[in-house]
């Protein structure tokens, strides 16, 4: 049967892979419970609705920055906990840029101030899809590795 080595270094992939994405979202959801108290959208509304929610496009904006941890995160996971296995340092650097960039992208979606086309991207979000695509460049490398 065949068998995996742990690399050395390995235990910083599980932080910034396993850890560091459940810190980040807890940072995530307090800025969101923070947005529904002030904006008073409450409960059992995911979003504020135009119309009866007074500042729901300011809202939805918070929640919509929180949200999109959500739809990065299962494959960021899989992908650093495959890719570490060969590379572990560079991909836990990688993990420390997508979690600060999974962050940076909420900050700057929530934004106002900002075009809502492009307020994602001018705070440092475009960081956490490049430090996912890292990721996933590993983990293609080390699953063809593991073919031959």
């Amino acid at each position: 049967m065949p068998s995996i080595d742990i690399p050395d270094g390995y235990g910083y992939v599980l932080l910034t892979a396993g850890i560091l994405p459940s810190v980040s979202n807890v940072f995530l959801g307090a800025i969101v419970m923070k947005a529904r108290k002030q904006f008073n959208v409450q409960y059992p509304n995911l979003y504020g609705v135009p119309g009866y929610h007074k500042n729901a496009d300011e809202f939805n904006r918070v929640q919509r920055g929180h949200q999109h941890i959500f739809e990065a995160i299962s494959d960021f996971r899989i992908c650093s906990l495959i890719g570490g296995l060969q590379h572990p340092i560079a991909v836990a650097v990688a993990g420390l840029v997508w979690n600060v960039g999974s962050v940076l992208f909420m900050l700057g979606y929530k934004d106002t101030a900002l075009d809502v086309k492009t307020a994602r991207l001018r705070k440092g979000g475009p960081l956490q899809p490049l430090a996912g695509f890292f990721v996933l460049g590993c983990a293609v490398k080390y699953t063809f590795n593991l073919l031959k």
